[in-house]
């Protein structure tokens, strides 16, 4: 993840007009982060989360699960973050309905799995980011440890090894995924 910085923030718009080269954007107050297209490993991972998160919640009708969506966390300057996996319950979706752009505010859940590029600055940045836009639950996923890392705060954070199970507790009742499943 490279940052680009401008003289001016960039806005959501102005990220939605750059042309399509290949390469991911977010945008973080203002600044763009340009983010190469994930690899298979990282591809298989955010996969498989999507499809036994997606299973449990349309099982369940607890709300609705994206992939690398974005996510409008603040304006002026703007913050539009897509996770590689994210969750938001049917309570908030009915309080604010699905829309053409965006999605204004944090997921419930936020899962990023983590690149070969990608550095633990750039990775506790984005966990901090979603946290403080009020995202209930970060899921940082890496593959090169065979292990993750639970935030619900910054004060409340859990690593999972290869042997334990993830949980979604309260934020997805009832969603379990044995980390062992994830690496190939």
């Amino acid at each position: 993840m490279t940052a680009s910085p401008r003289s001016r923030p960039v806005t959501v718009d102005e990220l939605c007009a750059m042309p399509d080269d290949g390469l991911l954007r977010e945008l973080v107050d203002g600044d763009v982060w340009v983010t190469p297209v994930p690899g298979e490993e990282h591809g298989l991972i955010a996969a498989e989360i999507l499809i036994r998160l997606g299973s449990h919640v349309l099982a369940h009708d607890a709300g609705n699960v994206y992939a690398r969506t974005g996510f409008r966390l603040s304006s002026a300057p703007d913050t539009l973050m897509a996770p590689d996996a994210a969750f938001v319950s049917r309570e908030r979706i009915e309080r604010a309905a699905i829309g053409r752009g965006y999605r204004a505010g944090a997921p419930d859940l936020a899962v990023e799995v983590v690149s070969p590029g990608d550095s633990f600055v750039e990775v506790e940045a984005k966990v901090t980011r979603w946290l403080a836009a009020g995202c209930r639950m970060v899921v940082v996923v890496n593959p090169a440890r065979r292990a993750a890392t639970v935030y619900r705060s910054r004060d409340d954070i859990a690593l999972l090894t290869e042997g334990d199970v993830l949980d979604g507790g309260d934020v997805v009742p009832g969603w379990t995924l044995p980390l062992r499943e994830l690496f190939v």
